[in-house]
């Protein structure tokens, strides 16, 4: 999809009704529960926001923002995910975590952000955050500057994220889990599944 598509979309995005829990469970492990609002307020679980950014690339052709993370003694070491993090003292609101954490992460300045909507918090229990993911948009490729957090950025295209060919299943096994068969998307060779895959499959179905 060209960028001139992706923002002729927007207003439709603005106003569609979100897929929420149906829509990210499409691509949520088999082992992952749907846990209720009363069971999620009981563990108490950290906030965080994270931010998928869109933008065109060289040949104006529309680009979604994911990173990898740098390798670390904890959960999430290596994955892939989108830039974000969980709330400071000083942060207004959730969306303005999303903002800062995508700054502070890969260099991209929050007055250069277009956000388009809030989209069906995730929880994650392993690391037990309550995630809040945006969707935004810079008219301009960014010029990435990554901090000690993420190892790589993974610029996908809009295209490959709404083909049902990249929609596969792999086995995984983490500090939590082993040989478990999880369903994923496979975008620019690498293996997206979890958290970050239940929050495209609700960005998907918004397309």
């Amino acid at each position: 999809m060209n960028f001139p598509d992706f923002k002729a979309h927007i207003s439709n995005i603005k106003t569609t009704k979100l897929g929420g829990l149906d829509a990210q469970f499409k691509l949520a492990p088999e082992l992952r529960l749907r846990y209720n609002e009363d069971t999620i307020k009981a563990k108490n679980p950290k906030k965080a926001a994270v931010l998928a950014l869109f933008y065109p690339d060289e040949h104006n052709r529309t680009r979604i923002l994911l990173t990898k993370r740098a390798s670390y003694k904890g959960t999430h070491s290596a994955q892939i995910s989108f830039p974000g993090g969980k709330t400071a003292l000083n942060d207004r609101n959730l969306e303005q975590t999303a903002r800062r954490e995508t700054f502070e992460e890969v260099g991209v300045h929050s007055d250069s952000i277009h956000t388009i909507r809030e989209l069906t918090t995730v929880f994650i229990p392993p690391s037990n955050f309550l995630a809040t993911p945006f969707i935004g948009y810079t008219n301009q490729r960014p010029i990435f500057t990554i901090n000690y957090e993420v190892a790589a950025t993974i610029e996908v295209l809009l295209e490959d994220l709404l083909n049902d060919m990249n929609i596969s299943s792999v086995e995984m096994s983490t500090s939590y889990m082993d040989k478990v068969k999880v369903p994923c998307f496979k975008l620019d060779n690498y293996i997206i599944w979890g958290a970050t895959a239940m929050m495209l499959s609700e960005i998907k179905e918004l397309f």
